[in-house]
């Protein structure tokens, strides 16, 4: 008897002894501790968001990043013009050909990820397939057809006659569409890839 209690001893001297010195090893960053500094709010404002707010803007295309780009290139194709640029190959997906030539209508062919913005006065009639509205502000695109004004988001109907009352206002395809989409376009228009690339035309 006396042997098992030796043993049962000398089993919790090692277990208590084990436990100890594992215990002495741990590694662990304390929260607080010179390895893991807690920082104050004023610290993070001043430093840390300053820093993931200037990344964020260098990788992102914001509202006034998209404003700059439609008047650059609405400015190229000249405003009021009543034309915009068109490709006589018929053989990029992107083509956008005259419809009626004296009309100044244009049918553009939009791809899904694009987005049709119109300059000042531009008229959009959507033929085929499924598109919303957007805007890069609160208000929306007048659709006179209806005598409503649709927000950004919202569908637009087909053959509803829309008109854009200034820069920064379009149309690009619904995340639901399966067909292509055809938009007639009086007016100077731009198309934008998803990246905030310009598309070729």
């Amino acid at each position: 008897m006396k042997s098992k209690i030796t043993l049962v001893t000398i089993m919790l001297i090692f277990l208590f002894t084990t436990i100890v010195y594992a215990d002495s090893n741990n590694t662990s960053i304390q929260p607080g501790s010179v390895d893991d500094p807690i920082i104050t709010k004023s610290y993070f404002e001043q430093n840390i968001a300053k820093q993931v707010a200037e990344e964020f803007a260098k990788q992102s295309v914001n509202e006034e990043k998209i404003r700059q780009i439609i008047a650059a290139e609405l400015a190229k194709q000249g405003v009021g013009s009543g034309t915009s640029p068109s490709t006589g190959s018929g053989t990029n997906s992107n083509t956008q050909q005259p419809a009626v030539p004296d009309s100044g209508l244009t049918v553009v062919k939009l791809q899904q990820g694009q987005t049709l913005y119109g300059g000042a006065g531009t008229e959009f009639i959507v033929r085929t397939g499924k598109v919303v509205a957007v805007s890069s502000d609160d208000n929306g695109i007048p659709d006179v057809t209806s005598g409503k004004d649709i927000a950004a988001g919202a569908a637009v109907e087909l053959n509803h006659l829309l008109i854009v009352p200034r820069e920064g206002r379009g149309v690009k395809p619904d995340a639901k569409n399966k067909q292509e989409i055809y938009i007639m376009v009086r007016g100077s228009y731009l198309i934008m890839n998803a990246d905030g690339t310009k598309a070729a035309s």
